[in-house]
């Protein structure tokens, strides 16, 4: 019995039919296609990763970013009081050493005494000089009389050579004899009168009007003479002239022009409240300190009533207009770096900007800027100390008077 004929399905049909229709061509195209996608999806992939990061760096930033307060300078007045510190000094001070060397005898004033000019301070007994006084003398006397008998001799020999009673060779000895002994009795007088000088030494005086701050010494001390620059010599006393003092304040260069002798300050005192004392501008060193850019300036103030003292610290007030406008801000915006003192400003960029300034008078809460600002500036309020140039920064209004922010 023969076997009945097979017949495929449609469906077997149709995809033998298909897989017959799909040439190399088509699938090639139909690859890159699917590749195509591929890339496109992964590219759609990745700029969504980059736009997230972008965002996420930027919203990093601008977290990171400090926030500030700004505020424009006021415009301070063109005429104000300037303090400035300031040293009491005598006006004249000296140390005083010995000149002779010996052993203390005696001593007449201690510290705190006022002496006149000329009053006996100290007595040094010198034996050894006394007795090089003495020598030098009786040579002098020697000399002298040496001399004496030289010019009786040649005035003799003067006389006899004219009758040719002496030779002339004598007669010129003799008188050469008389020349020498002329100047041996000068060098003779020389010497008494500087053993005579070292022996005035042994009495120590005052040289000027003052008190005396120091004695450095005691009876029966070795006193070695000299000034003390590697002689070995200890200063005696140290005097110190009190009725005039001397205020040496450094002014800032700013203010430098409008200081002229003959002004008035005012010198007040913290262990005096209440009390001022009027100095006198007396002079100038006319010359501005490349160091510290100031100029040093002196001014006399009258103690003769005793009340000061010389090496105080005092604060010294005096007037000076300015010629060019002036700033006020708070203190809390200096910034104190290692390249000097500057303020932190906002420029349009919203970027921080470290301006170096010069500052005048200082009340302890605010402080006047005399240059480096302008009117427009805006500066930062309480600036972080991390704060550099150039960096970026938000700028925020202050909180309201009920906690909120200000509209």
């Amino acid at each position: 019995m023969s076997e009945p004929p097979h017949y495929k399905s449609e469906d077997t049909m149709g995809k033998a039919q298909g897989a017959k229709a799909l040439s190399p061509g088509r699938a090639i195209v139909l690859l890159l296609v699917v590749v195509a996608v591929g890339v496109v999806l992964a590219a759609t992939g990745i700029i969504g990763r980059i736009h997230a990061r972008t965002a996420v760096a930027d919203n990093t930033n601008a977290l990171a970013a400090p926030t500030v307060i700004v505020n424009p300078p006021t415009h301070g007045q063109p005429q104000q009081e300037i303090i400035l510190p300031g040293n009491l000094q005598a006006f004249t001070d000296s140390p005083i050493y010995a000149r002779t060397d010996g052993y203390l005898k005696k001593w007449y004033f201690d510290i705190g005494a006022h002496v006149r000019k000329g009053q006996l301070l100290a007595e040094i007994e010198s034996p050894e000089v006394d007795q090089q006084l003495a020598q030098a003398q009786a040579d002098l006397a020697t000399a002298e009389t040496n001399t004496a008998n030289a010019h009786t001799q040649s005035n003799r020999y003067q006389e006899l050579v004219k009758t040719d009673s002496v030779s002339q060779l004598d007669t010129d000895n003799f008188k050469t004899q008389a020349t020498a002994g002329d100047t041996s009795v000068k060098s003779a007088r020389a010497n008494v009168q500087r053993l005579s000088e070292l022996v005035g030494f042994e009495k120590v005086y005052a040289p000027f009007d003052g008190v005396v701050t120091a004695r450095n010494t005691d009876i029966g001390a070795l006193i070695t003479a000299g000034s003390g620059n590697g002689t070995g010599a200890t200063e005696l006393f140290h005097l110190a002239a009190a009725q005039t003092l001397r205020v040496y304040v450094n002014v800032p260069q700013v203010y430098s022009q409008g200081l002229k002798p003959g002004m008035t300050a005012e010198l007040t005192f913290n262990e005096l409240p209440g009390k001022k004392f009027t100095g006198r501008l007396v002079r100038t060193s006319r010359q501005i300190d490349p160091t510290s850019r100031t100029l040093l300036v002196e001014f006399d103030v009258d103690n003769r009533s005793g009340e000061l003292f010389p090496g105080a610290y005092t604060e010294v007030h005096f007037k000076s207009g300015l010629t060019s406008p002036s700033f006020i801000v708070p203190v809390s915006s200096l910034m104190f770096r290692a390249e000097g003192l500057r303020i932190a400003v906002v420029d349009e960029n919203n970027r921080a900007k470290l301006v170096p300034v010069v500052l005048g008078h200082d009340d302890g809460a605010t402080v006047q800027v005399i240059s480096g600002l302008n009117a427009n500036d805006r500066v930062i309020q309480n600036p972080p100390d991390s704060l550099i140039d150039g960096e970026a920064v938000q700028i925020v209004k202050p909180a309201g008077p009920a906690g909120g922010a200000a509209k």
